[in-house]
């Protein structure tokens, strides 16, 4: 037996390593404030003005709803490029961090031209936090660690419980003080996970500390200047849009943005495998990723009804009246922290235990396991929205019915799949293929938005056809994922196995610089 590695000997956070519980603490709290956030967007911004809202239709309002949480996902690109090249995964959550913190004090300002403003500043942070974080969690076990899976099963818990605690506080506020208080509390939430990574930084130890391909200082330069003048541009469209110089159709920029993150998704993945210089076992494994990634788009594509369509079902179409008291729409959100509370610790169990059975399913077998499974809870929504259509405010059962499932499913595919990207990815382009992978978040997302926003209350007859598509489409996606993974799984084992082409590199050999 081989002798354990320093990395495989850190056991210093349930089993886990200690820099763990800095990454777990620190996305809880992040997590706290997006998601809180997150359950209020489409509730604010199709109430009525008199009721403190914007007072925008359904189609618009979900189109933003999913430009917002695509362009969250999509900036984990350059996120992962800056952290990979300019200055490390540790400088990036913490500078992100910040970013999203003062994204939701302007939030909190009551003012519809600050409320856009918060918007982008949270993308822009997010972009910046979260690729990278998810990456450390990876760069804390060796190649052969077979607790990876289980760590980021605990990680994805932590992920919950901020989101469970986003939802709780969120909620209450919106429904008895205000809106604005709301999105304030979200940076509340934010400031403790700082000040929690602050301190429990040396944890971290020289994970992510420095840019594993930094740039020589004419290409830092450059870079620093093109990302200025991105900022800058961005500045002067909002001022275009706040002044009606330039005319905003979310709808149809929705669809552009989707058609355009597709494009880049492909582009920039195949020319991974055209100019990275990759051996064939790293061309085998990123293919097997890449089927975990088609998996993904289309899961979170579904899933993310859970803030728009669902959420509106909830609050327009549900009884929530239980006695005296009224269930506060976002609270139907929580099911799905609380079901991945209770159910995490004993799906990381089910991985290990498989794995110490010599039976464990490939990556790929996951994925579509947890798309079939998140599908199958729109069936459930075909016959909760059949009730609505004739003129029922239905059970708030159906929604816990479809909350379960998409949990079982979330717990099948998407901490699995960081593992993946993390345990398939060659390890010297960990933060952009992190980014890559977190891009699939920001293509469902958008596709999630323009579904939704087909999906209007107001026109109940049509929900069960919806639903219904939404339904066979998954399964479908879902079989097809299966069956080639048939394929890919022999592809997944290479992770770890030395390559004949691989070159190593000497440990204390000086990292070069290389040219942009």
């Amino acid at each position: 037996m081989e002798p354990k590695t320093n990395l495989q000997q850190d056991n210093g956070f349930f089993g886990q390593p200690a820099g763990l519980q800095t990454l777990f603490f620190t996305e809880m709290w992040e997590r706290m404030s997006y998601y809180g956030m997150r359950a209020l967007l489409v509730l604010f911004m199709t109430a009525a003005i008199q009721e403190g809202g914007l007072g925008i239709t359904v189609a618009a309002a979900t189109a933003i709803y999913g430009l917002y949480t695509g362009a969250v996902y999509f900036m984990g690109l350059p996120g992962g490029w800056i952290a990979d090249r300019l200055i490390g995964g540790q400088r990036a959550t913490w500078y992100g961090g910040i970013v999203i913190m003062c994204g939701h004090i302007v939030l909190a300002i009551p003012s519809d031209v600050t409320f856009f403003l918060g918007l982008i500043l949270v993308v822009l942070g997010t972009g910046m936090l979260k690729p990278n974080i998810s990456a450390l969690v990876g760069q804390l076990y060796d190649d052969g660690d077979d607790r990876r899976d289980a760590g980021y099963t605990l990680y994805y818990m932590g992920i919950n419980i901020g989101s469970l605690i986003g939802y709780l506080v969120t909620g209450y506020l919106m429904e008895n003080v205000g809106w604005h208080w709301a999105f304030g509390a979200a940076a509340v939430g934010m400031f403790f996970g700082l000040v929690q990574y602050r301190v429990t930084l040396p944890k971290l130890g020289t994970v992510g500390a420095e840019a594993p391909k930094p740039l020589s200082p004419r290409g830092r330069q450059l870079s620093w200047t093109i990302i200025v003048g991105f900022l800058v541009a961005l500045g002067f469209v909002f001022v275009g849009a706040t002044t009606g110089a330039i005319v905003i159709n979310p709808i149809a920029i929705a669809q552009y943005v989707a058609l355009a993150a597709t494009i880049v998704f492909f582009v920039y993945y195949g020319s991974i495998f055209i100019f990275g210089n990759l051996t064939k076992n790293e061309a085998k494994r990123l293919g097997a990723l890449f089927l975990v990634c088609i998996a993904s788009i289309c899961f979170w594509a579904g899933f993310e009804q859970a803030g728009s369509s669902l959420n509106l079902f909830a609050r327009d179409l549900t009884d929530r009246m239980v006695g005296s008291f009224e269930i506060p729409t976002t609270w139907f959100q929580m099911l799905n922290s609380g079901f991945l509370i209770a159910l995490s610790p004993f799906f990381a169990a089910l991985w290990v235990n498989l794995t110490k059975r010599m039976i464990n399913p490939s990556y790929g077998f996951k994925s579509a396991l947890g798309l079939i499974i998140m599908a199958s809870g729109f069936i459930v929504m075909f016959f909760a929205s059949q009730v609505a259509a004739s003129g029922m405010k239905v059970s708030p059962n159906w929604l816990v019915a479809v909350y379960f499932l998409h949990t079982v499913g979330e717990l099948c595919l998407s901490p699995v799949a960081l593992s993946a990207v993390s345990k398939l990815s060659p390890r010297r382009m960990a933060g952009q293929m992190m980014g890559i992978f977190v891009l699939t978040y920001s293509i469902g997302s958008l596709m999630a938005g323009l579904i939704a926003g087909n999906l209007d209350p107001e026109n109940t007859e049509t929900m069960p056809d919806m639903y219904l598509q939404i339904t066979m489409f998954g399964i479908g996606v879902g079989v097809i994922v299966f069956l080639l993974a048939l394929k890919t799984r022999k592809w997944e084992a290479l992770a770890g196995q030395p390559d004949p082409e691989h070159v190593a590199i000497n440990a204390n050999e000086p990292v070069k610089q290389e040219k942009l």
